[in-house]
């Protein structure tokens, strides 16, 4: 490594530059910041005290090198944190959720999968960084490892955790993605955003379809809706499945009524777009995928890591809630002997919602 890097003036002059180049790799904003994280370790492990991680083993599983940079990456003595905006333009989706034949997608899930396309920006900036400094130690990350980034951005000054547990930024609502950069150059830290701006709203809180929040800026995920529908592998509990109405992949419930995300903008980004027309099409249509269909549609797209039975276990339970039509029942008449009991215990639930009596025994 040469010199520059003792030189604290290069060091500033060069952290304003990173905001530059980051722009320039299409991120909306960076903020810098150290490796401690304040109080979030504690809120973390209250957190998994109470069991509110549910099946997400993964939280609890790396110890210290969640909280603790310098534990996961040594020499690690700076965080860069990042954002991308995801929103993109499409179906409204209000009018989605409120249309029962339709299914709802996360809208961060529409497109292309985010994690390779930031991965692939981050790694740009790193070099970049390294090259103009003749060295450093750089890793990225991008949902890769036990990174706590709402807590790395917020001490980045990228916005504050707000009641729905989310990241908001005041001049972007919380339709974004985030990334870190570990390094061992000591740039100069932006201040942590300390005040939270959510006031005595509670939209969220009360929006929120199955209750999921047990508290302000505490969620149990094992409530969550993108929690059952994305991590959670087996049988969705039974008084749940009414409350999820149409929402087959996550859900946005939250950040789609919160007044910060007037402020918003939609994603440059083409990767980002909807494809498959996945931000309004109709549940049966969905149903109908083979699972051929299913890899070849999904290919490139966040929705693949949850595989073919869990996709129509969703798509299931959602039809159990959409409004009763000969072609619902029809659609859910072709999945009763679907070789997956997952599958089959979801779809005599659904045709149960519509009248239909069971014929065979669930195995």
């Amino acid at each position: 490594m040469n010199n520059l890097t003792s030189s604290n003036l290069v060091l500033s002059d060069l952290a304003e530059t990173l905001k530059v180049w980051s722009k320039e790799l299409g991120f909306q904003a960076l903020g810098i910041t150290g490796v401690d994280l304040g109080e979030h370790p504690d809120y973390l492990q209250k957190w998994l005290d109470a069991g509110y991680q549910g099946t997400m083993d993964y939280m609890d599983r790396h110890g210290e090198k969640r909280h603790k940079p310098h534990a996961l990456v040594p020499g690690t003595c700076t965080v860069l944190s990042l954002r991308m905006d995801y929103l993109p333009a499409g179906a409204d989706p209000e009018k989605i959720l409120a249309s029962s034949e339709k299914a709802y997608v996360s809208r961060y899930a529409l497109g292309r999968d985010y994690h390779k396309l930031m991965r692939s920006r981050l790694a740009k900036l790193a070099k970049r960084i390294a090259t103009e400094l003749g060295g450093g130690e750089f890793r990225a990350f991008v949902d890769s490892a036990p990174v706590l980034e709402r807590a790395i951005a917020e001490r980045a000054g990228l916005g504050w955790i707000a009641k729905n547990t989310m990241l908001i930024n005041d001049k972007a609502g919380s339709w974004f993605f985030l990334g870190e950069i570990y390094t061992d150059i000591p740039f100069p830290k932006d201040p942590p955003k300390i005040d939270k701006h959510c006031g005595s709203c509670e939209a969220c809180l009360d929006v929120c379809p199955t209750q999921a929040f047990v508290a302000p800026y505490v969620l149990d995920a094992r409530r969550c809706i993108s929690y059952l529908t994305i991590e959670h592998k087996g049988s969705i509990d039974e008084a749940l499945r009414p409350l999820m109405g149409n929402r087959i992949y996550g859900c946005d419930d939250c950040q789609i009524v919160c007044p910060w995300n007037k402020f918003a903008h939609i994603t440059k980004e083409g990767d980002f777009a909807p494809r498959h027309s996945l931000d309004d099409i109709e549940l049966i249509d969905l149903f109908a995928w083979s699972e051929q269909t299913f890899e070849l549609q999904t290919q490139g797209s966040p929705i693949r890591r949850i595989g073919y039975e869990r996709w129509l276990r969703n798509i299931a339970i959602a039809l159990g809630n959409a409004t009763t039509t000969e072609g619902v029942v029809a659609a859910l008449e072709q999945r009763r002997k679907d070789p997956s009991p997952l599958v089959r215990e979801h779809v005599e639930w659904a045709l149960s919602r519509h009248g239909v009596p069971s014929t065979d025994p669930v195995s």
